[in-house]
């Protein structure tokens, strides 16, 4: 029941964030982007190799990221905007939800070439979002980013 409670606050939070086109109902953020490259050395870390805050809640007007914020082979997880922006090969930019399609728990770390959720270790793909390791059945969906220049923005 607690749960639903956060999952309804954050889907009414998350209608007025800069007109975002997709609403996914999930634990909230703190608003802090996660960036992680793929090859983690760090063993037994839980912890993502870097983290940078995201701009103030205008992240679909001002952009979500820069080009140079998502590591090659890896990506950056938007916790308050609920998605997760990949870079599988140098130039070339993808976006999922970073909602976790099994359970509905938020993805925690990008390592390895996977988008990784720490509740039940289901591991998608970061070039297509598919599922590369279970218990999620389902892709994470792909959400619509506009690259101009070296700006990322929410489509």
């Amino acid at each position: 029941m607690r749960d639903d409670l956060k999952n309804r606050r954050t889907v009414i939070a998350g209608v007025g964030a800069g007109g975002l086109a997709v609403v996914l109902a999930a634990c909230g953020g703190d608003g802090e982007a996660t960036t992680s490259a793929a090859p983690q050395a760090q063993a037994g870390s839980a912890a993502p190799s870097a983290s940078t805050s995201a701009t103030g809640g205008e992240a679909s007007t001002a952009g979500l990221t820069t080009t140079a914020d998502v590591p090659v082979g890896g990506g950056t997880i938007f916790k308050e905007q609920k998605v997760v922006v990949t870079q599988p090969t140098a130039g070339q930019f993808k976006c999922f939800s970073a909602i976790c399609t099994h359970q509905g728990c938020p993805v925690a770390s990008v390592a390895e070439g996977t988008i990784d959720c720490p509740c039940h270790g289901s591991k998608f793909s970061i070039a297509d979002g598919s599922v590369k390791d279970g218990p999620a059945t389902k892709p994470l969906p792909e959400v619509a980013i506009k690259v101009e220049g070296d700006s990322i923005t929410l489509a």
